[in-house]
This record gives structure tokens, sequence and C-alpha cells, in this order.
């Protein structure tokens, strides 16, 4: 409430309160209303991490056409995009790699970071089961990519517990819900489907630390959409796309009994809706992204985030872009 008498008694006075946003969720904090301005704080994303470790030639790339780029160039960044599915957005935990070179050092910040969440969660009984919320902040971070169900977030509990759970992580911003909806037209939101959602987690880093991925095992992969089946690369699209697009995001998912056909994600740009698919290489058939391509004349084409380097096929309506393309597909966000 000190908020309303320092924006009433002394406006020239900027005040600024920061933190991870959990006690607005989970307090009944009575806001003053028109006297606070809000500004979220998003992880660091690629093209800020490269700032921050010196590699500015290589950042402003990131905001460019890819098509415009050279094809080693394009190599180089997405080999750079490797350490940063490891080590994160968080700006602590880049200031340890930038300043210490270690993988170890920034994993052990991004466990003292997840530490000190889990550990707050302690602080809101009885309002909520702080055994259920934690059990649903490990399973949102594993199922990064898959559609979720309440019932199966965490079987130790009700499906009720779990949406409420669930719902508080949301408003905490430390996870991130993205609906299901119908592309025919804007706004996308008009359409969603509260009831058929995937989510997103806070920061890539911390998910994969979370999720105790074997990082030894996992740097042997060449491609970047085979590092822990694809769900780290998802999880980095979804995050970019909060960070330079919009504040929500939603997926398409065919509602015909029996289908399982999803396309990943959709982006608007210049008013039109794109189709975005997530994949770990040039080939495969694509099928539901030809599908909803062929049902929805309005998206004009279809964009596939990959390991590789840019190439359009003008003949199937899609365009290959590298997966550090994410800045460049959408319209961006004003703040």
């Amino acid at each position: 409430m000190a908020l309303r008498y320092f924006y009433e008694e002394m406006p020239a006075l900027h005040v600024i309160a920061a933190g991870s946003l959990l006690e607005f969720a989970f307090g009944e904090i009575s806001i003053p209303v028109g006297r606070v301005q809000y500004l979220h704080m998003h992880p660091m994303t690629f093209y800020e991490y490269l700032l921050a470790m010196g590699k500015e030639v290589m950042a402003e790339y990131i905001l460019t056409q890819p098509d415009d780029i050279a094809e080693p160039v394009q190599q180089t960044i997405l080999r750079e995009l490797r350490s940063y599915f490891f080590i994160g957005g968080m700006p602590e935990c880049i200031k340890a790699y930038r300043d210490s070179g270690s993988m170890v050092e920034t994993f052990r910040v991004q466990s003292e970071i997840l530490d000190s969440y889990r550990d707050d969660f302690s602080k809101y009984t009885p309002r909520i089961n702080t055994v259920c919320l934690d059990a649903v902040f490990l399973s949102v971070a594993k199922s990064v990519g898959e559609q979720l169900k309440y019932t199966r977030l965490n079987d130790a509990h009700s499906g009720q517990m779990n949406r409420r759970a669930f719902d508080l992580l949301v408003k905490a911003r430390v996870i991130h819900k993205i609906p299901a909806c119908n592309p025919s037209g804007l706004p996308l939101g008009a359409t969603a489907n509260q009831k058929k959602f995937k989510a997103s987690f806070l920061d890539i880093g911390l998910m994969q630390r979370l999720c105790q991925v074997p990082v030894e095992l996992e740097l042997q992969q060449e491609n970047l959409l085979a590092l822990y089946r694809g769900k780290l690369a998802e999880q980095f699209v979804a995050q970019e796309l909060l960070a330079w697009h919009s504040s929500e995001l939603f997926y398409w998912a065919r509602d015909a009994r029996g289908s399982n056909a999803e396309v990943d994600y959709l982006v608007v740009h210049e008013g039109k809706i794109y189709p975005v698919e997530v994949k770990s290489g040039a080939g495969g058939s694509l099928r539901s992204l030809h599908l909803m391509l062929e049902k929805y004349r309005n998206c004009p084409q279809g964009l596939v985030l990959y390991g590789g380097v840019s190439k359009k096929l003008p003949e199937q309506k899609l365009v290959f872009l590298p997966l550090y393309c994410v800045a460049t597909i959408g319209d961006r966000r004003e703040t």
C-alpha cells in the first residue's frame, strides 16, 4: 500500500518493486489501481546472451533474415545456440559462464535458483499443498511440448488440486500455458480452447537442470533438435516467442476424433497467421503442417524451424529456417 502514497505524496520519486511474483500469485495483496506500471522481465534472449558474451556481430545476425547470411555463418550461430540451450537466459547463469567459462559453475547457479523457487513454495502453506505444487512444477518442466491433462500432472493429488497448482504457477509466470486454437482468423485468443493446452517453462537452462538432462551425453548429439528428445528446442522457441513477439502463445490441434495432428505454434506477422513447426530435419512428411495449410487457406505458408540452414520450398508453401531465427518470424512486441 505504500506505493499509493509514494505516488500521491512524492510523485517525483521513482519506486521499483521487484520479485518473482509468487507473493502476488499466492497472497491477497491489494494493488493501488492506476498507480503502478508493470514491466515483466523475461530471461535473456539468445540475442542478449550473445551481447553479454561479447559477440555483438553474431548477435546482429540474429535479427537479420537468414537469406542474407552465408550458410557457414548460419551454422556457426547454430553451434553457439547449443551452449545457450544448457546455460539458459537467467542473468546470473550467463554471468557465471562468461566469467568462469565453466558449465559446472553455471549448473551450480541454476541449482541455487531452482532451490530458491522450491523453498519459496513452503511459505504458502496451508493455502496450497506445497508437495502438489512442487510435483506440478517438475512435471511441467518434463512435459514441455506435450499436450497436458491436469489429472496426469501428478498422480498423488486430484486433478482439481493439480489445476490449482498449475494456475498459480502460471500466474507467477514460472510456467506459461499454451492453449490450442482455431487459426481461421484474428485474434487467435478468440478461439482458444483452455481445456486443450501445452505449457512452456520459465527458462531453458533451468528446465534442463530441473529435468537432470545428462549433459555429457546430450552434447554428443549432432542435431540441436535431438537434444532431450526435442523438448529443449520447443522450449527455446516458446521462450523466444514470448520475449520477442507476444505475451500469449497458441498452437493448433485437429479436432477430428482419433486424430493426433498438431502444429507446434502459431505466430502473427503483418495480420497473417503462420503455423510454426519445430522439426529435427528437412526430411519427413510434415503431415500436420500440410494438413493445416490445406484446411486454412488464410495461412500464407508454413515455417519450419530446424537445425539446418535456410531454404524455401514454394511449391509446398514451406520455408525452412535455422532454429535461432525466432526473432524474425512474427510481429515484434512494442515493449
